[in-house]
This record gives C-alpha cells, sequence and structure tokens, in this order.
C-alpha cells in the first residue's frame, strides 16, 4: 500500500481501536483497562520508524477529540499527545534495536525480552503521562498510584495481547503464514469452544467473581498444541475481543476489569510460551528430518561418485589407445581431427573423472582444496562448456563485465554448483518460445549484511543467474532446496541439495528468489576475507 494512502488508514483505525475499547474510564480520562491501540502503533513504528511519529500524532490527538471531547482542553491535549509519541517512539525505537524488522516472536528468549520491554517501557510511559495529568489538576490529589497502577495495566495488556497478532497482519508474508496455520476446519473448533467458555465464565458478567476464569484455557491450550504460535495469537486476541465486547455492551462497571485483564495477560503469557514451544519442537524435527534426507542424498552422491569412477577411468584408458592407434597407424586425411576428437575426449573424462572422486571426498570426509578462485576465469569456464547447447536451442547467454576479484574456494566443487545453476537455467528457457530465451550472468561485492557494496568495502562475492523461464513461487521456494524436490520431471531433486551444501561448507550461500523469472544467487567471501577466518553470507 503506498505511503498516502498507509497513513491515513493507521490513522483511521487506531481511533477505532480506541473508540471500541473505550471501556471503564477514570474520570473522563483515557485511563482504562485495556489500550490495543498502543500496540498497533509500536507494529506501525516498527515498521517506518520515526516516520510514524507524525501519523500517530495525530491519531492520538484525533482519538482525544472524537471519543473523549477533548477534556483536557486543546492546549493540554497537544501537550500530553506529543509526550505519549515521544514515550512509544522510544519504546518503538527499543523493540526495533532488539529485533529488528522481523523475528520479534521467534524463540522464548526473544518473547521474554520483548515482555521486559514491552512491561519497562508500558510503565515509565504510564508515569511520566499520569505525573502530567496530576500536575494539571485532572487527577484527584492522593489518586496517583491507583492511576498509574490502572493505566498501566491497560497498556500492558492491551500490547502484550493485541501486538503478537497484529504484528503477522503487518505483512504479506505474515499474513501467508497466518492464513495457512489457521485457515483450517479445526480452527473453527477452538473459536466455538472459546465462545462457549466465554459464555460459561462471563454469562453474568455484571456479577462475575471470575471462578472459573481457568476454563480458559483449554481454547488457548488447543489451539497452541495444534497451530503454536500463530494460533495462540489469534485464540488469545479473540478471548480479550470477547470479553471486552460483554464488559462494554452490558455496561458492567462494577466488576474489577483491571484483575480480569491481569487475568487474561497471564493467558496470554502461558499460551504464547505454549505455542513457541510447539513451533520450537517442530522446527528441530524438520531439521532432524531434512538433516537424515540431506545424509540420505550424500550417501546416494558418494554412492554415484563411486560407481562413476571406474567407468570413467576406463573410458580415458579407452581413449588414451585410440591415441596411441592413431599415432601409428596411417588413418588418412581426417586423422589430426580424429586425434583432437580423441584427446578432448579424455581430457573430458579427466575432467568428469575429477569432479567425481572431489565429490566423493567432500561427502565422505568434507575435503576441499581451496585457492584463491577468480570470478571471471570460473564464469568464462563454466559458461564456454554449455556454449554448444546455447547454440542448439536458440538461448541467448549474456555474461555481465566480471568484478577482478578472487574467492578462496575449491574450484571443482564451485565449478559444479555453478554449472548446475546454468543447466537448470537452461532447461527452463526452453519452455519460452524462440526469441525469449535469455539467461544472464552477472557479479556483485555484498557487505557482511548482503548488500551491494562499493570497490573496496565488500567482504564477499554474489553470482547472480537470471533466466527468463516461469520463475520460482513462494511455495516452490520454501521446499526447493529439500533433497527429492524438483521441479522437473525427470529431476532427482539432488543437484540444489548438494550445490548448498557445498556452498554452506565454504562458508557462502545459496538461495532462489520468488519472481516471474528464474533467478538464483550464490555467494562466496572474498579471498582475502576468507584466509584471515571464514564467515558465512546470507541472503539480503
Amino acid at each position: 500500500m503506498p505511503r498516502s494512502l498507509t497513513f491515513p488508514a493507521f490513522i483511521a483505525l487506531y481511533v477505532l481501536f480506541d473508540w471500541a475499547t473505550y471501556i471503564d474510564p477514570l474520570y473522563g480520562l483515557n485511563i482504562t483497562p485495556w489500550n490495543p491501540d498502543p500496540a498497533l502503533g509500536l507494529v506501525f513504528w516498527l515498521l517506518h520508524g520515526w516516520r510514524a511519529a507524525l501519523p500517530w500524532y495525530v491519531a492520538l490527538v484525533l482519538g482525544e477529540w472524537l471519543v473523549r471531547g477533548m477534556p483536557a482542553g486543546l492546549p493540554l491535549t497537544l501537550l500530553l499527545s506529543l509526550w505519549l509519541v515521544i514515550g512509544y517512539g522510544m519504546l518503538g525505537a527499543v523493540l526495533k534495536r532488539a529485533f529488528g524488522g522481523g523475528g520479534v516472536f521467534d524463540s522464548r528468549r526473544k518473547l521474554f525480552e520483548w515482555v521486559l520491554i514491552v512491561v519497562g517501557g508500558t510503565l515509565f510511559n504510564d508515569v511520566v503521562y499520569m505525573s502530567l495529568l496530576s500536575l494539571a489538576g485532572l487527577i484527584p490529589s492522593g489518586e496517583w498510584a491507583a492511576v498509574v497502577l490502572r493505566f498501566g495495566i491497560g497498556d500492558m495488556v492491551g500490547v502484550l495481547v493485541s501486538m503478537p497478532l497484529l504484528w503477522m497482519l503487518s505483512s504479506a508474508e505474515g499474513r501467508g503464514r497466518l492464513k495457512s496455520t489457521v485457515w483450517r476446519c479445526e480452527t473453527l473448533g477452538y473459536l466455538a469452544l472459546a465462545i462457549c467458555v466465554l459464555a460459561f465464565v462471563f454469562g453474568t458478567i455484571a456479577t462475575s467473581e471470575f471462578k472459573h476464569f481457568y476454563f480458559l484455557f483449554l481454547p488457548v491450550i488447543w489451539a497452541a498444541s495444534r497451530q503454536g504460535f500463530y494460533g495462540t495469537a489469534l485464540m488469545v486476541f479473540v478471548l480479550q475481543l470477547g470479553i471486552g465486547a460483554l464488559v462494554k455492551w452490558n455496561n458492567a462497571v462494577n466488576i474489577e476489569v483491571a484483575q480480569l485483564q491481569m487475568l487474561d495477560a497471564m493467558l496470554a503469557l502461558v499460551g504464547f510460551s505454549l505455542g513457541i514451544v510447539v513451533d520450537e519442537l517442530r522446527r528441530v524435527s524438520n531439521d532432524l528430518k531434512q538433516s537424515l534426507r540431506l545424509a540420505a542424498a550424500g550417501e546416494m552422491a558418494a554412492a554415484l561418485a563411486h560407481e562413476l569412477n571406474q567407468p570413467l577411468t576406463a573410458l580415458s584408458a579407452y581413449g588414451k589407445a585410440c591415441e596411441h592407434l592413431i599415432e601409428r597407424t596411417d588413418v588418412g586425411p581426417g586423422g589430426e581431427m580424429l586425434k583432437n576428437a580423441v584427446q578432448r575426449m579424455i581430457a573430458e573424462s579427466g575432467r568428469a573423472a575429477d569432479v567425481v572422486r572431489r565429490l566423493r571426498d567432500f561427502f565422505r570426509t568434507g575435503a576441499m582444496r581451496l585457492e584463491p578462485v577468480e570470478v571471471g576465469q570460473l564464469v568464462s569456464s563454466v559458461s564456454q562448456q554449455f556454449f554448444t547447447q546455447l547454440r542448439q536451442h536458440g538461448v541467448q547467454l549474456t555474461v555481465e563485465e566480471m568484478p577482478p576479484l578472487a574467492m578462496l574456494a575449491d574450484r571443482v566443487q564451485v565449478e559444479l554448483v555453478l554449472r548446475n545453476l546454468l543447466a537448470n537455467a537452461l532447461d527452463a528457457v526452453q519452455e519460452r518460445p524462440a526469441g525469449q530465451r535469455r539467461i544472464r550472468l552477472s557479479a556483485q561485492l555484498l557487505d557482511r549484511k548482503g548488500r551491494l557494496a562499493g570497490e573496496g568495502a565488500g567482504s564477499c562475492v554474489q553470482l547472480s543467474v537470471e533466466d527468463s523461464g516461469k520463475g520460482v513461487s513462494a511455495e516452490l521456494q520454501a521446499r526447493l532446496f529439500e533433497p527429492f524436490v524438483s521441479s522437473k520431471a525427470t529431476g532427482l531433486g539432488l543437484g540444489l541439495v548438494l550445490s548448498r551444501a557445498i556452498m554452506e561448507a565454504h562458508g557462502g550461500s545459496l538461495w532462489a528468489e520468488v519472481g516471474e523469472q528464474g533467478i538464483f544467487r550464490m555467494a562466496l567471501p572474498l579471498a582475502r576475507r576468507a584466509e584471515e577466518g571464514q564467515e558465512h553470507y546470507v541472503a539480503a
């Protein structure tokens, strides 16, 4: 969404949240036991940084005017809203520094850090905000501690319960994962259970003492155990929304709403912890399965290498025998051409045997013969091997100017990776009509964070193979580097797996980008950097 629409949409949604959760206020001020709107603002801040300050400030002022009628007057409202933007902005800056643009809820450690930052930040913001209201005479004397507790609970609970789901909905990747996680019939089951439990626990909410609150753990545990953190985030938000709606619509002002919100916050934290544990266990299980499949692929590659080594050796021996026969026999005018063909056959069989032996050694012992490899020489050597096939299929190969850089790598192994990428690109473009079959090879210098770098500032070399084929979908990208997964009817699904294993053993990386055309990139540390100590580079 363009920024011209993003900021107004945020302001409108923020004011809507403010109105919907303006429940049981004190002194007609924004002192309520549940404030999810700061969670929306923090997510917006994580996405846009300090550019979010102005629309957030506008949203706060509009909320005071439209929802509460601006009880503090215009000058004080402007001042108080300014402090809230500064206070929440500092909290957002700390979150952004701690977690960057993502990975907020990837592990229990990050969840714990997030909780500590949110609790500390909201309390600090709360103390200053209530102090300003007290100095302005809007809070009765002796009530400062009570309103601090009430507003602090409202902010903490609102952020803790609402921010995970809002963070998921803020990105296309998060929305896609949320949809794939909860778009199931089972989700309707635990949502229906949640509605039934809410009706049971809060059937008479005006007088309820919440003796049966523990029943709310049932749908949360169900969601956490079956759908992990994403299912839990949806579940606790729905429960919080249901509780807030019951309180607002029944005008239940005589109940301990703050106490109820603290119970819900504890419910959310327990559910989040369970959901993350479930996600971590699934990741460990998937990693183990992937390791076992990769080990099987490695064993298969080593076995194939062993079986191919003998016929390749025999082929080389037969070629040398033919060479000797040609030298001893008068074969006429075509003798020199025949001799050259035999010599090329011997050279290619020797090169193939060397590749097979090196692969066998790599998958058995991890052995590599590292040497400085010039980028230009590598690309030239590999691309020349495809000239005949490219001409035969009418494919246009464009090789951009290669930077004068060297990588520290096993030449044979890295050539194998690049050759595999070119072979895949050649297969992909053959589906296009004649005249639209194009492959492009290029190289760029990257810094340690995977960003394009200027000359002298780079740390690794990125080689890109782009083709005019149909490209890689998001679904295929997620499984592309799994053993025995192939988009080709005749493929074994081992080429990319083995290629990535080789790249990672070199301290580099190999990845595909989602797009309408095929884009594969491989990155390796520069020779001078690799000599100091190998570093691992990932896709930007």
